[in-house]
């Protein structure tokens, strides 16, 4: 099976759509504080807001439920391209400062190794 099948039946499969996780002040903080620490996992590039990059960051969040994003392309762009990006994931954007932004979304039951 390429890869192209694989993605195509992926997409064909019914998703429970999450709804992006209300944080209190304390946990965005505590979120805030790990974020400090991370190297940034994805980068925003040249494609733009792909399904590849959107896939890849979904991955990202499953594994480690708080990612750290880059824009590396699209800079004049990050106000508006963050928040639609958190609603394609269904995460929360914890923070965005310069061009980095940090996503967070609970990890699923049983699902990604701790960090």
């Amino acid at each position: 099976m390429c890869v192209k099948d694989y993605l195509s039946s992926l997409r064909a499969q019914p998703t429970l759509k999450r709804m992006p996780t209300t944080l209190t002040n304390a946990e965005k903080r505590d979120l805030k504080a790990r974020a400090q620490r991370l190297e940034p996992v994805v980068k925003l590039g040249h494609g733009g807001m792909s399904d590849a990059f959107i896939h890849s960051l979904n991955e990202a969040l499953t594994l480690h439920g708080l990612v750290k994003m880059k824009f590396a392309d699209f800079k004049e762009e990050k106000k508006t391209l963050a928040p639609q990006i958190a609603e394609r994931t269904d995460s929360t954007l914890v923070m965005q400062v310069g061009n980095v932004a940090v996503f967070y979304r609970p990890k699923p039951e049983g699902g990604g190794n701790d960090e």
